[in-house]
């Protein structure tokens, strides 16, 4: 399947979002400006990008692997959504949980993002629902090994 999105650079440093590899699921997506995000601090960095998605999609903000690896760098709202309607500049949330101040440089990969069908959902109000083999049992039922 091949979906058309647009995107409009807004900014002159702006970078297209770009996969690394072919088949790759994420598109990298790019600082334009520099910053400092102190050890517990969460800080919006800019792409200078806007999107125009299909109707009927969204795109999925995702952290990179090795910003949380090796720097303790993550989205904080993992994984943020875009949804088909928002025409605004892409930002993104990136907190620091380590334990040095992480510099974000300009033209950097922040992080990536996925996009994906949304179908269009139904809810209905019931009464009851029908019974499974897990029931009700939540938060750790299936156990620590």
């Amino acid at each position: 399947m091949n979906l058309e999105v647009k995107v409009k650079r807004a900014h002159q440093d702006a970078i297209m979002p770009k996969q690394a590899n072919p088949g790759d699921a994420g598109m990298d997506l790019y600082a334009i400006e520099a910053v400092a995000i102190a050890p517990g601090e969460a800080k919006l960095i800019k792409t200078g990008i806007h999107l125009a998605l299909p109707q009927g999609t969204e795109a999925q903000i995702r952290p990179r692997s090795g910003l949380a690896l090796k720097h303790s760098i993550t989205v904080l709202n993992s994984p943020g959504t875009i949804d088909e309607g928002y025409r605004g500049e892409l930002g993104i949330i990136l907190i620091n949980h380590g334990t040095a101040v992480f510099q974000v440089e300009k033209a950097m990969r922040i992080a990536q993002m996925v996009i994906q069908l949304v179908p269009t959902v139904t809810l209905v109000e019931a009464t009851e629902l029908s019974d499974t083999a897990r029931g009700t049992t939540g938060f750790g039922a299936s156990g620590t090994q």
